[in-house]
C-alpha cells in the first residue's frame, strides 16, 4: 500500500530538498543558479553546502518577492511587473540571514556521510589544503566528491529520504 506523503502543519518549508540539490549539483546541472561543475572532477562538501544555502536563499527570496508583487498589484489593480519582482528579490536576498535557511553545516556533513554509506557519492582522490585563519594550524584537507553510478540511478524517492534507503522502514 502506498503511504501518502503529507507534511504536518508547517512542514515542507523548503522549495527543494537537500538530496535533490546534491544530486543535481554533482551531475553538473547547476541547479537554482548555482555554478555548473565538471561531474567527473566533483566538488568538496563545503562548496556543495555553500551553493545549497545560496540556492535556498535565492528561491525563498524570489517566492517572497512574487507574493509581495502579486499582493501589491492586486491592491493597486494593475498587472504584475517582472522588474518589481527582480528588485524585491534583491532586497529580500540582501536582508536574509544565512543561518535562517536550511540546515547547518554539521547536519549537512551527517547527511552527506549517509550518502557515502549508501555508495551514492565517492571521493575523487583530489584534495586541496585548507586553513582556518593565518594564526591557526592547517585544517583537514578539502576532499572532492562525485556521484557514483549507483547514485545516478538511485530513485528520486530514495534521494528524498536517504535514511529510509539506508535503514529501511524500521
Amino acid at each position: 500500500m502506498a503511504e501518502l506523503l503529507r507534511p504536518a502543519r508547517g512542514g515542507f518549508l523548503r522549495p527543494f530538498g537537500c538530496g535533490w540539490f546534491i544530486r543535481e549539483f554533482l551531475l553538473g546541472r547547476g541547479p537554482n543558479g548555482s555554478p555548473v561543475i565538471d561531474p567527473g572532477a566533483g566538488a568538496c562538501q563545503a562548496d556543495v553546502f555553500y551553493f545549497y544555502k545560496r540556492a535556498l536563499m535565492r528561491a525563498t527570496a524570489l517566492d517572497q518577492a512574487v507574493r509581495a508583487e502579486e499582493k501589491r498589484a492586486r491592491r493597486e489593480q494593475r498587472s504584475i511587473e517582472p522588474s518589481n519582482i527582480e528588485k524585491l528579490t534583491e532586497k529580500y536576498l540582501a536582508q536574509m540571514r544565512c543561518k535562517r535557511r536550511g540546515c547547518r553545516f554539521h547536519s549537512f556533513v551527517v547527511y552527506f556521510s549517509n550518502l557515502q554509506r549508501l555508495g551514492w557519492v565517492e571521493p575523487t582522490g583530489q584534495e586541496e589544503p585548507s586553513s582556518f585563519q593565518e594564526h591557526y594550524p592547517a585544517g583537514p584537507p578539502r576532499r572532492y566528491f562525485r556521484l557514483t553510478d549507483a547514485g545516478k540511478t538511485a530513485p528520486e524517492t530514495a534521494w528524498a529520504n536517504p535514511l529510509r534507503a539506508l535503514y529501511g522502514n524500521h
